[in-house]
Order: C-alpha cells, then sequence, then structure tokens
C-alpha cells in the first residue's frame, strides 16, 4: 500500500510531524518499508534526465538507421518517434497521470518497440524498390504497408495482450508503465503505417541502389541472339 501525502507548510519539521503520525496511527497493523521524499528539485532532475535520455536514443536511432538505410529513412523514423513519444506524454498529461521513471523506462522501451516495426516495413520498401524500378513510389509503398501489415498487426496485439494482463491485474506500482506501453503500443503501430511511410512519399527515396542504373530484361534480336538494353530509371 502508498500512502502519498502533499508538501506541508512549515518545512521538513511539518512533513516529519506528518510522518510521525502516519506510523503512529498505522504502525501496529502495517510495516513500514521505506519512506521517500520528491520535492522539486528531485523533480527537475527527474525531467531534465529523463529528457536527455529520450535525446540519446533518438539521435542513436537516427544515426543508426541512416547507416542501415538512406537519410530520407532516418529522418521518417525519428519523426515518427518522436509522434509516437508526444502522443503518449500528452495522453499522460490529458489524463493527469504520475509521471515517474517508470514511465520514462517504458517511454524508451516504447521506442525501440516502435523502431523495430518501422524497421520491418522499411526493409521491405527497400526490397520492393529494387524490384519494381518503374513503379510509382505511392503505389509501391502502399504495395509494401500491404505485405508487412498482417505481421505489423499480430505482432502488435500479442504485445498488448500481455501488457493488457499486467495493466489489468498488476499493482499500482506498475499502471503508470502499463499503461504508457499499451497506449504507446496503439500508437506505435498505427505510425509505422501511417506516419513513417508517407514521410518517405514527402521526402522522395533514390530508387537507384549502388548508383548503376538499372539494366533491363534480356531481349532476342532479329537474328535470335540475345541482347540487353539499359533503360535509365529516375
Amino acid at each position: 500500500m502508498l500512502i502519498r501525502v502533499g508538501t506541508q507548510e512549515g518545512g521538513e519539521n511539518a512533513e516529519q510531524t506528518v510522518i510521525d503520525k502516519v506510523r503512529g496511527e498505522l504502525q501496529d497493523q502495517y510495516d513500514f518499508r521505506r519512506v521517500e521524499v520528491v520535492g522539486p528539485t528531485v523533480s527537475g532532475e527527474l525531467a531534465k534526465q529523463g529528457t536527455i535520455a529520450m535525446l540519446i536514443a533518438l539521435a542513436g536511432i537516427l544515426l543508426y538507421v541512416w547507416f542501415r538505410f538512406e537519410w530520407q529513412f532516418a529522418v521518417a523514423a525519428v519523426l515518427a518517434l518522436s509522434h509516437d513519444v508526444f502522443i503518449t506524454v500528452g495522453m499522460f498529461s490529458l489524463l493527469w497521470y504520475e509521471f515517474d521513471l517508470s514511465v520514462v523506462a517504458a517511454i524508451l522501451t516504447l521506442a525501440g518497440y516502435s523502431i523495430n516495426d518501422t524497421v520491418v516495413v522499411f526493409d521491405r520498401i527497400r526490397e520492393n524498390l529494387r524490384r519494381y524500378k518503374r513503379m510509382p513510389l505511392i503505389e509501391l509503398l502502399n504495395l509494401s504497408i500491404n505485405e508487412t501489415l498482417s505481421r505489423t498487426v499480430l505482432t502488435s496485439v500479442t504485445t498488448a495482450l500481455a501488457v493488457l494482463a499486467l495493466y489489468i491485474f498488476g499493482t499500482a506500482v506498475i499502471h503508470g508503465f502499463s499503461f504508457a506501453m499499451l497506449f504507446g503500443i496503439i500508437i506505435g503501430t498505427y505510425s509505422s503505417i501511417f506516419v513513417a511511410a508517407p514521410f518517405l512519399l514527402l521526402f522522395g527515396v533514390k530508387r537507384e541502389w549502388g548508383g548503376t542504373a538499372a539494366a533491363a530484361p534480356a531481349k532476342s534480336d532479329a537474328a535470335g541472339k540475345p541482347r540487353r538494353e539499359n533503360v535509365p530509371t529516375k
């Protein structure tokens, strides 16, 4: 059981007096495990360190996706992740939920989970860019999303069911963590499909990987000898 007492006027002596009163009323029936004091300095430090951790995570993801794909994919992935984080934090603010270290951990976990879904979609987009060199980009993105849609939805539903069990049957200590994860999984699945890929359409992507022109399939001339026509691509 957690007992939460607001800040008392009169400084530390007044707060200690309240703690002693609570102990005097309940110590015969309960054991006091610990007493924690969270002041404005601690809250400010929590916000600062949480923000730094989130920025470092986003920077690391940006560099990884840039190295693994192209800069367009990296920027799209970070924008989609920022969308997930801001909406999740905004939901906590809207519902007046407590924002503590466990919620920061949940948001960082959510960032890793969301980028995993996004990379799966991006990888299929890259494969299709090599396979369908003349297909319009908007149709190619639509095809890639449809090909990975079942995997994305099934993975998210399975994870969401486990987190939902934590939220329903877990204690109040992990409610913030489980709520952030549950809401974030829904938003992360949405952003991987409807946010990350459309950003690629906005930025544009390279249609020639490796900087070489794409070669058309071999054809036969009038004499029956095979020939190959090099067709430039956009």
